[in-house]
């Protein structure tokens, strides 16, 4: 019998925060690749676009003119999947069919007046205004009585889904949480009700003894491949003080916190040497006005490329109706971003 080698052996791993399981294959890697190329943009984008509905100073599809805005710009959704309304509910509810109106808010965020400038090739100081906006809007938001989630998230790329290359994100604020952090929340509190501790406050510390999946670190944050990890780069940005949502960093958090959002998306970029697509998102407490104390700040990067800047990982068939898979292992992959220098490729 062979001795396991967890880079040659198909294996399941266990994600704590989801209580899910993912199958990792990762002799497949060594298959030959017939599959669909995505296409790569050629084109050099503009300072400013005359024709972009989020350049400074443009008009929207709906006619409203934008800010001449100089660093980041908020407005609500032109195209909101939430509503504010309030509406009245009286239809018989049954165990197979259970539904309820949903209220919320949807709100975009510039990054930036510059249409071709994304996060990767931002200097620090412009990515530390975009926490500070996002900290505005968490409170802000989250403040309303019918909100108790504040979803802040960014779809980079056209492979994404991304409609509008200049750079921008969004929130998503609503009066349920979302399935994914209901999840996260469960998980996270049977965690603290059993132990005490913050579950991913254990689960860096224990990471930052191994070395194994760490791609970088600085006093205050870790970004790292998780053990669980899905997408074939996907990484994990955790704090490495327990708390619980972006209201709570004092200022050199959000300075670190800056620096290591410009150092995993260099290295992406770096990693083909293209603009890098990835869905990214934060996870913190809701604004339920409840006490979170299993909640720990962290931010999740699910980026779609496999093999080079035209080879995509689709979620198809097994993924689909089995469970999660993935080929590459996450240690190999680790090993890769960790190896990529921390100045982009055009610098």
């Amino acid at each position: 019998m062979e001795t396991f080698n967890n880079n040659e052996h198909p294996h399941r791993r266990y994600n704590p925060l989801t209580d899910e399981w993912i199958l990792v294959s990762p002799h497949r890697s060594k298959r030959p690749w017939q599959g669909q190329n995505e296409s790569v943009s050629a084109n050099t984008l503009p300072e400013y676009d005359p024709e972009c509905y989020l350049c400074a100073g443009n008009k929207r599809s709906n006619g409203v003119q934008n800010e001449n805005y100089s660093d980041t710009y908020v407005f609500e959704n032109d195209f909101a999947a939430l509503l504010q309304e309030e509406v009245r509910d009286e239809t018989p509810q049954s165990d197979l069919f259970q539904f309820k109106p949903e209220r919320g808010i949807n709100k975009v965020i510039c990054f930036s007046p510059k249409h071709n400038l994304t996060l990767p090739e931002m200097e620090v100081e412009a990515i530390q205004k975009i926490i500070e906006t996002w900290k505005t809007e968490y409170i802000e938001l989250g403040s309303k009585d019918f909100i108790n989630y504040v979803q802040i998230f960014e779809n980079k790329g056209s492979v994404m889904g991304c409609s509008n290359p200049h750079p921008h994100g969004q929130i998503w604020a609503q009066s349920s949480l979302p399935t994914q952090v209901e999840k996260t929340q469960k998980n996270l509190k049977d965690y603290y009700a059993k132990h005490q501790r913050s579950l991913l406050k254990d689960y860096i510390e224990e990471e930052l003894k191994r070395k194994e999946r760490v791609v970088s670190e600085n006093e205050h944050f870790v970004v790292l491949v998780p053990f669980w990890a899905t997408w074939p780069y996907e990484t994990l940005i955790v704090s490495k003080r327990h708390f619980g949502n972006i209201t709570q960093m004092t200022q050199a958090e959000i300075l670190a916190f800056a620096e290591i959002v410009k150092i995993i998306t260099v290295k992406y970029d770096n990693l083909f040497q293209t603009s890098f697509p990835y869905s990214s998102g934060i996870h913190q407490t809701p604004t339920d006005n409840k006490e979170h104390p299993e909640w720990h700040f962290h931010m999740h990067f699910y980026p779609p490329l496999l093999r080079s800047a035209t080879v995509k990982k689709f979620m198809v068939g097994y993924e689909m109706m089995a469970e999660a898979q993935r080929d590459v292992s996450p240690e190999k992959s680790v090993a890769i971003l960790r190896g990529l220098p921390d100045v982009h490729y055009k610098a």
